[in-house]
């Protein structure tokens, strides 16, 4: 029996090990997708105690805790800090078998030096103990990442925000790059609440008259020139569901008249539109070699009375259904025959598209770039460990994990970046297996490469941040 969560962690035989010590423990990381505040990492952002680093934002612990019969005010309402943390500590037990208990104790290990498994009669010990560390130097957002070995950090970012932070960041001493994102999604969404509110922030960020479509085009092409100027090299979409239909320039007009009118438009129009103003930002993309993002199949807001109590990104989301297969083939395919598709990235929420995407990446690849069109890390719900070597093991069997980008955080916690950690020790016990049974050679020179490449290398060489 091994014990709890020692230095072979995950790692289940000796050439796993081997890979993990040798190649993947020490490799930087590429934070290439996630949602910390630029303002708290420029601000050095400290923590007054282990709660507001932990519980303050996370919807996977705040699920956890309402499943556990927790009451909703010691997870979003008014209790005290210390008394949320010990309804977390009283869930932690509760959690074995979901990732939540191995991250935990993973971020306890690794940026405070505790190994004491936390649960109700630790809780006061650990809330000392780490809040100590807390108030002392070296545990601000910036020194976290620094810890984390971290090189590049890109946020998730609104066509009309100022990038403030990212700039003075760009002319500061922090020698991390944090880099923006460019997230459009709001221009997108033409039957959502607020559309026309955001097309007139638009307007008055770019200095552009938005009038008619054209005019709105033209707004969005200066926010990504904008965004390319302060180093954005990325792109994300969130397309809960993949539309496609094809649309001639005079129809997407049309339908972006109604939609400024404030008027809802049709399933079909909304297609015509989304679909149009999708190819039109990717073929931007591709002009400036950036990465194109499609987060795919999330069911957002199910639960309409706490949507209205506390808003979005709650803990509320679930896994979406549905065809993608041939709107996501003609989507890519209308980009790809005007020789205008840009390195693209594809992540479903839902498990059950695996295969799907990870044939469909085989059909636009291309151009030079090793793994161009790329089946996204297994995203949300699915990065844990049985999520993980689903998503490699269909990627491995259908195309070349050896040209994967590996691990993103997609996260707005200081602290989650010990889930590349998580991901590269299974990264190494997946070819480590392979290896011990006898069906990939031992090689250190060839898998070693490989894992350094999934790692970090494939990231740094695929965004050329």
């Amino acid at each position: 029996m091994k014990n709890f969560m020692d230095e072979t962690f995950l790692l289940s035989n000796d050439t796993a090990i081997e890979l993990y010590n040798t190649f993947a423990k020490e490799m930087p990381i590429i934070d290439y997708h996630c949602h910390l505040s630029p303002k708290e990492i420029y601000e050095n952002k400290t923590f007054k105690n282990i709660a507001e680093a932990w519980l303050y934002g996370d919807h996977y612990k705040w699920r956890a805790m309402r499943s556990n019969g927790i009451e909703e005010d010691f997870i979003t309402g008014s209790a005290s800090d210390y008394d949320k943390f010990l309804a977390w500590a009283r869930t932690v037990p509760m959690s074995v078998g979901n990732p939540l208990y191995n991250w935990t104790h993973l971020e306890l290990q690794r940026f405070f030096g505790i190994h004491d498994i936390l649960n109700e009669k630790t809780a006061p010990m650990i809330w000392e103990k780490v809040n100590e560390k807390l108030a002392g130097d070296g545990f601000g957002a910036r020194d976290l990442i620094r810890k984390s070995k971290v090189e590049v950090v890109c946020t998730t970012d609104d066509p009309v925000d100022s990038l403030e932070y990212h700039k003075k960041l760009a002319e500061s001493d922090f020698d991390v790059k944090v880099l923006p994102s460019f997230r459009p999604d709001k221009g997108l969404e033409i039957n959502r609440d607020g559309y026309v509110e955001w097309v007139k922030k638009l307007a008055e960020v770019s200095g552009i008259e938005i009038a008619d479509y054209g005019d709105f085009l033209s707004a969005l092409e200066s926010r990504i020139a904008f965004f390319h100027s302060i180093g954005g090299r990325v792109s994300d979409h969130a397309l809960d569901s993949i539309m496609y239909e094809e649309s001639s320039l005079e129809e997407a007009k049309a339908v972006f008249v109604k939609g400024l009118n404030g008027e809802k438009v049709s399933l079909e129009e909304e297609r015509k539109y989304k679909s149009y103003t999708l190819t039109f930002l990717g073929k931007q993309y591709a002009r400036l070699g950036w990465a194109m993002q499609f987060h795919i199949h999330a069911l957002r807001n199910n639960n309409t009375r706490m949507f209205n109590q506390l808003g979005p990104d709650t803990g509320f989301d679930s896994i979406n259904d549905g065809q993608i297969a041939k709107p996501l083939s003609r989507l890519l395919d209308s980009l790809d025959k005007e020789d205008a598709l840009p390195k693209t990235i594809l992540y479903s929420l839902n498990p059950n598209d695996n295969y799907v995407i990870g044939t469909m990446i085989g059909n636009f690849q291309g151009g030079g770039t090793p793994g161009k069109i790329q089946f996204g890390t297994a995203w949300w719900f699915n990065d844990q460990k049985d999520g993980m070597f689903e998503q490699m093991k269909a990627l491995a069997n259908l195309g070349l994990l050896s040209r994967f980008i590996g691990m993103l955080t997609d996260s707005r916690s200081f602290l989650s970046y010990t889930r590349h950690e998580y991901f590269r020790r299974l990264v190494c016990d997946l070819i480590g297996t392979w290896v011990e049974n006898g069906e990939v050679p031992y090689d250190m020179e060839l898998l070693g490469g490989i894992v350094e490449g999934i790692c970090y290398r494939n990231a740094k060489e695929y965004f050329q941040f």
